[in-house]
């Protein structure tokens, strides 16, 4: 029977679904996001046999501990929850030179190592080109095999056929198959081919890890639309001329989404970072206004990281606020909370924010460190070099108690932090601090800037 071709309207930025074009899209509100996408129904339905489908008791399913593997990079493991899980989906996303294919390179080759099947597919690089990337991090073990291909259909051929444990599509963007409309990247392409590996994945119970581009452009479907498809979806972010890298869960069905794994990048591929707080602190200045020390939670690790403001008076009649690495509106409200509570007029003040580092931090515990470094820019007086604060700033200019308060204070003790500025609330049960460390306890941020200031 002929196909008849029909149209749907896809949202570039979330993937949602429309019969007719829209100008918002009704899930995520962004504008203009709606691509027209061709597809072709056919009328003939495929019905599967009623007995290979029947409702099963949850008594009735057997549940072990589920083994994972060991990636051999303690980063990586952590944010996996642990290491990887067999048959799973993982979606790793990134701008363009980020250094996602490096990372799965290095980590196919240590899985390799250990006389596991690995299938790393690139379409992409060819096979030279893979080879001379790889030259760079060292020996490979014959157990890792690499496939140049794009064609959805021989590579699903090929995995049926050579049944490795673990395999590597990079990236799901090049991925085509005639079974879908559109050309390779369209968002047909990119769901048909993640459908098709999701089912593989499951089947044969094989570990499947995608790569997926995000380009500022929007054109390209990006990994958003795939993020509800696939078991864990992890961001690689950071500057791609810099050389950190930060690794951090948004999904995971297997472990927790607080984690993140720090990297540093070199010319032999990616190193772990085994302590965030020295790599983040290295070249701070001392000695200068505006700068303070606190410290953060990422999953269940502290992290020490500097705060940078800079306050000075504007030459328009609307100042200027820019914020990098901490939400603007916090700053603003902030701002707003320094004017109010301490009499200092900000009305008139530029104010810039950054987190030292490149880090990017939403957490509510480094108010405090932010308000004492908007008012050490504002009076241009340094702060101690041997100073953490941390603590929830509220909108009456009280300092509200936070979680993990012993965890933080370990973290800054082992900086070689004397003096340590936290929440009154959080004083009741610490002990055993170590001598020579002090510890202040501040109910509002005035008498946090009276102490140090």
């Amino acid at each position: 029977m002929p196909k008849k071709e029909t149209s749907v309207f896809f949202c570039s930025n979330c993937g949602y679904e429309s019969p007719k074009w829209v100008g918002q899209c009704p899930a995520c509100h962004e504008w203009n996001t709606m691509t027209e996408v061709r597809t072709e129904k056919n009328k003939k339905v495929s019905v599967r046999e009623i007995s290979e489908v029947r409702p099963v008791a949850l008594s009735e399913i057997s549940v072990s501990e589920e083994k994972r593997t060991t990636t051999h990079m303690s980063e990586l493991d952590r944010v996996l929850g642990g290491g990887i899980v067999k048959g799973s989906l993982v979606l790793i996303g990134g701008d363009p030179g980020i250094g996602k294919s490096t990372l799965l390179l290095q980590v196919m080759r240590n899985i390799s190592k250990d006389k596991i099947d690995v299938l790393y597919v690139s379409g992409e690089e060819s096979l030279r080109q893979i080879q001379l990337r790889a030259q760079r991090m060292g020996n490979f073990s014959d157990s890792l095999k690499v496939l140049s291909e794009t064609d959805l259909g021989l590579i699903e051929q090929v995995i049926k056929t050579t049944k490795p444990s673990i395999v590597v599509i990079d990236s799901i963007q090049t991925m085509y198959s005639e079974e879908a409309s559109g050309i390779a990247g369209s968002i047909s392409q990119v769901r048909y081919a993640t459908g098709t590996l999701m089912q593989l994945a499951k089947k044969e119970d094989i570990t499947i890890f995608i790569v997926g581009h995000v380009t500022k452009e929007g054109t390209v479907a990006g990994p958003r639309i795939l993020e509800h498809m696939v078991d864990t979806v992890l961001y690689f972010e950071g500057d791609r001329h810099a050389s950190y890298r930060v690794l951090r869960a948004v999904k995971n069905r297997f472990g927790s989404t607080d984690e993140i794994g720090v990297f540093e990048m070199r010319s032999d591929g990616l190193k772990e970072v085994k302590n965030p707080s020295e790599f983040l602190l290295d070249g701070r200045a001392f000695g200068s206004s505006g700068s303070v020390i606190s410290c953060a939670i990422e999953g269940s690790r502290p992290i020490l990281l500097e705060i940078q403001a800079l306050t000075t008076h504007s030459n328009f009649g609307i100042p200027r606020r820019t914020a990098v690495g901490i939400d603007y509106n916090r700053v603003n409200l902030l701002m707003a909370v320094v004017e109010k509570r301490m009499g200092l007029m900000m009305g008139d003040q530029d104010a810039y924010i950054n987190i030292a580092g490149g880090m990017r931090i939403n957490e509510p515990a480094i108010d405090l460190g932010l308000v004492l470094a908007i008012i050490s820019s504002f009076k241009n007086r340094p702060l101690s070099e041997s100073l953490v604060a941390f603590g929830e700033v509220g909108l009456s200019g009280e300092v509200r108690a936070v979680s993990m308060a012993r965890q933080r204070i370990n973290e800054a003790l082992k900086m070689g932090i004397k003096t340590i500025i936290l929440p009154y609330a959080n004083l009741k049960g610490l002990d055993e601090i170590p001598d020579g460390v002090e510890l202040i306890g501040v109910k509002e941020i005035k008498e946090a800037a009276d102490k140090v200031v």
